[in-house]
């Protein structure tokens, strides 16, 4: 089962033409989002034809240091984007997102392409680098979600996790209800596309392979095996941030302080990795500066 329909230049004026309505009727109803449309098409068919000239000369070098190359490249955008989107997190993050991603990512791939696929040679570019961008396009928001909330979390739950400190409670104990409700919230997503695939969707993986002429059965297998390292990929780096981060939301063993939200995460701060405090700044200015904000909340 061998065929496969080709886009040429006109299909992609077409899918152009068919933004820039959408677009008109967007601006004819004032909704205020033709312009973001239209810069989003023309990005995303930038990116999109980028990425796919990259590709093409990395499968065809079929080196290995270049595919790690675009590996690191690629979880460094998804660091930024995590950021980005995570609403209410505080600065100081890059570095544990980071690691988390590492960790969870090296060992998703080494299951999926070394244990189940098992592509020859073992860093084969025409898989791991899509599944790599499988993994981690479905695993951003999910992040970036469970991070939104746990900050939102433990900010709304003041109160209570003040009363339990006096109470004798550990910061652990204070601060999980709000990670299993971040943890939750994260997996949601991922639960829900495992229980409609097949009946409701046909998944991104699945209807490409289809199209590109490939068997459904193979294509469903394939797609099934992304669905799994997805969830599991979001489970296990969600609680490792979220296992790493929740001591920032306490001064010391009895004192409640959720750090303020960051700005905006820049590419230039996420190279720099930077740290909680200013290299100016010294800890027990901050450390101060918090308790006392922390001493005007209660009274």
């Amino acid at each position: 089962m061998e065929s496969y329909f080709d886009i040429d230049i006109w299909g992609l004026v077409a899918a152009v033409v068919m933004v820039i309505v959408a677009a008109g009727i967007s601006a004819l109803m004032r909704t205020g989002v033709a312009k973001s449309l239209i810069w989003a098409t023309a990005r995303s068919l930038v990116q999109l034809l980028a990425m796919g000239f990259i590709l093409e000369y990395v499968i065809r070098q079929n080196n290995v240091w270049l595919v790690i190359g675009l590996i690191t490249l690629m979880l460094l955008a998804a660091v930024q984007i995590t950021m980005g989107r995570a609403t209410g997190a505080p600065k100081g993050l890059v570095g544990i997102v980071l690691l988390s991603l590492v960790v969870t990512m090296l060992l998703m791939l080494a299951i999926v392409a070394e244990l189940i696929v098992r592509p020859k040679p073992w860093y084969a570019p025409q898989l791991v680098i899509p599944l790599t961008g499988m993994l981690l396009g479905n695993t951003v928001s999910a992040l970036a979600l469970g991070l939104s909330r746990f900050f939102e979390s433990m900010r709304e739950r003041y109160a209570e996790v003040n009363t339990m400190l006096a109470l004798g409670a550990t910061k652990w104990e204070a601060a999980k209800p709000s990670m299993i409700s971040s943890i939750r919230l994260g997996l949601l997503p991922s639960i829900a596309m495992l229980a409609s695939s097949g009946i409701v969707t046909i998944p991104g993986m699945m209807s490409g392979q289809i199209i590109a002429g490939k068997s459904p059965v193979s294509a469903a297998k394939y797609q099934f095996v992304i669905l799994a390292a997805v969830a599991a990929l979001t489970l296990v780096a969600d609680s490792i941030i979220i296992a790493l981060i929740y001591k920032r939301c306490f001064i010391s063993y009895d004192r409640y302080f959720v750090p303020e939200p960051a700005k905006k995460l820049s590419f230039k701060d996420l190279v720099q990795l930077r740290k909680d405090v200013h290299p100016d700044e010294k800890p027990d200015e901050v450390r101060r500066e918090a308790e006392q904000e922390q001493r005007a909340r209660t009274r």
